[in-house]
């Protein structure tokens, strides 16, 4: 019978822990860890899809490393369009992080394969509704184009950067240019014809 009463209270305990997570929402939380605990299992993407729709790869002026007025170096590559154009993920992951912060401005950080970090800064405004823990893919808007954090005075622009768990790399070489979406025509019979069958 003691058998009976210490499973009775685990079971008590367990239901209790469990509650405690749905109610206070770090079951949502838990959720998303082990999420990202899975992506640093699964190889990384060695190709990434253009953040901005109509900017082909040809277009960006290679920024990556470029001397910054307060001795540090430019972790990412810079790509102009004008505010407000859409900014796309490049990649399928989970929004890691949404927030300001001194140079970025308004930023979203997306986690993805290999637990690299998709940075997207500069932002004019986030897409409606975002928030961590939500799953994107490349088709995904994240924000829109701007001149936040320490980019004002500058044309508008995103600032797009790739850190893996040791470090920046620059994501250039990776891009890829989106290919627009290919206008299908439907097949009709012309009215007032017939399909003959051969005999």
């Amino acid at each position: 019978m003691r058998w009976v009463r210490r499973f009775s209270k685990l079971f008590v305990v367990f239901a209790v822990g469990l509650l405690l997570l749905v109610v206070t929402g770090a079951s949502d939380r838990l959720v998303f860890y082990a999420r990202v605990l899975k992506l640093y299992t699964q190889q990384p993407d060695t190709r990434l899809a253009m953040p901005l729709e109509d900017v082909r790869k040809k277009e960006i002026a290679d920024t990556w490393q470029a001397a910054r007025g307060d001795g540090r170096k430019h972790e990412g590559q810079d790509i102009f369009a004008p505010r407000g154009t859409a900014i796309l993920s490049a990649t399928s992951g989970y929004v890691y992080n949404v927030g300001e912060n001194n140079l970025g401005g308004q930023t979203v950080s997306v986690i993805s394969k290999g637990g690299r970090v998709y940075y997207y800064a500069h932002l004019d405004s986030y897409a409606r509704g975002l928030k961590i823990g939500d799953r994107v893919t490349t088709r995904t808007v994240l924000g829109y184009v701007g001149t936040t954090g320490n980019a004002q005075g500058t044309p508008p622009h995103l600032h797009f950067g790739l850190y893996t768990p040791t470090g920046a790399i620059n994501p250039l070489p990776m891009l890829t240019d989106r290919v627009p979406p290919v206008a299908t025509k439907k097949e009709t019979k012309p009215k007032g014809q017939l399909i003959g069958r051969k005999a």
